[in-house]
């Protein structure tokens, strides 16, 4: 008998294998490797990542530096006495990834982008019977893509009674729902004739840290603005038109040096349609700015978006909803 796994010698002997007719290896399979590089890819295959427009950013990324290489030879062999110590133990200990410097949390993807659209949200009640409610707004980039929403927080008393004067606190956050930015806005009263009631909003990132403040500047006629920083130093410049009131067209603030030289962006008040413009006020607006501007500057003058929506534009239905609440 023969030792197990081998044949015996009275068995005839395996078959050769033969050569294939076509020149090929002798026995068929599947091609291995990849495949050839030069070959188009199937149609309707998308190379890369596509955005998809009106698609809420989850993720929203900061500069970032990749993880150092390590030599597997630079870590300690298992069971050593003390980690770190030692001729094996030469390498540095993995470095975690690092964010942007002075950037509050939150606002990373605001370094990424030179545009910002602002739509406030149609109230319902709001538009059928003139009961005003707390404002809401979400924040998109120039693809359409929702990257904040802020909503205004208030009660029902201030903001039936005060209209578009009223004081109020404004939340917005991103789409994990993590609150970034926090407007503040003390009652003012609405005179060009009295410069120690000037309008003002405080722009806290994260809450609790001012970052700027949005200041109105005197002035008999034309509405001004003044970026200020956490110091109240200004830093910018904001000039409206003499009319804030548009038909069938954009209105135009210039964003522009402390010195007032030549406009560097502008926040735009955008013509949402006749019928949205006649019997709501939700409001269409676009901010651009710098790329390279610092991104607290951004973030106060995304809340001078919100405190000229509020001084302009957003009397459409107090003469409506005070004759509601007091008839």
């Amino acid at each position: 008998m023969s030792a197990p796994g081998y044949p015996s010698p009275q068995q005839p002997p395996y078959p050769m294998p033969q050569p294939s007719p076509y020149g090929g290896a002798p026995y068929s399979g599947p091609p291995g490797g990849y495949g050839d590089p030069g070959q188009a890819p199937p149609v309707g295959f998308q190379m890369g990542y596509q955005p998809q427009p009106g698609q809420p950013v989850m993720y929203q990324p900061g500069p970032a530096n990749p993880m150092p290489y390590q030599s597997p030879m630079a870590n300690p062999e298992f069971g050593a006495g003390n980690m770190g110590q030692g001729p094996m133990a030469t390498g540095s200990p993995a470095v975690p990834m690092s964010v942007a410097v002075g950037v509050p949390p939150g606002l990373e993807y605001l370094t990424q982008i030179d545009q910002i659209l602002v739509h406030q949200k149609v109230e319902l009640l709001e538009a059928f019977i003139g009961f005003e409610t707390n404002n809401k707004y979400e924040i998109k980039n120039s693809m359409g893509q929702k990257i904040y929403n802020a909503k205004e927080k208030n009660d029902c008393c201030t903001r039936n009674c005060c209209g578009s004067l009223r004081s109020f606190d404004m939340k917005i956050k991103d789409n994990t729902d993590r609150e970034v930015i926090r407007l503040v806005r003390p009652f003012r009263c609405a005179s060009c004739w009295c410069p120690c009631c000037l309008q003002e909003l405080e722009v806290q990132a994260p809450p609790g840290t001012t970052i700027g403040y949005v200041v109105q500047d005197w002035h008999p006629c034309l509405p001004k603005f003044s970026i200020l920083g956490p110091s109240r130093e200004t830093i910018l410049k904001l000039d409206g038109p003499c009319c804030a009131c548009n038909c069938c067209g954009d209105i135009n603030f210039e964003l522009k040096g402390k010195d007032g030289d030549a406009p560097i962006g502008r926040i735009s008040k955008q013509w949402s349609g006749l019928l949205k413009e006649a019997f709501t006020d939700a409001d269409n607006f676009g901010i651009q700015f710098p790329l390279d501007m610092d991104v607290k500057v951004k973030a106060v003058l995304l809340g001078a978006c919100f405190l000229i929506d509020f001084m302009f534009f957003e009397k459409v239905n107090d003469e409506k909803q005070r004759n509601t609440v007091f008839s």
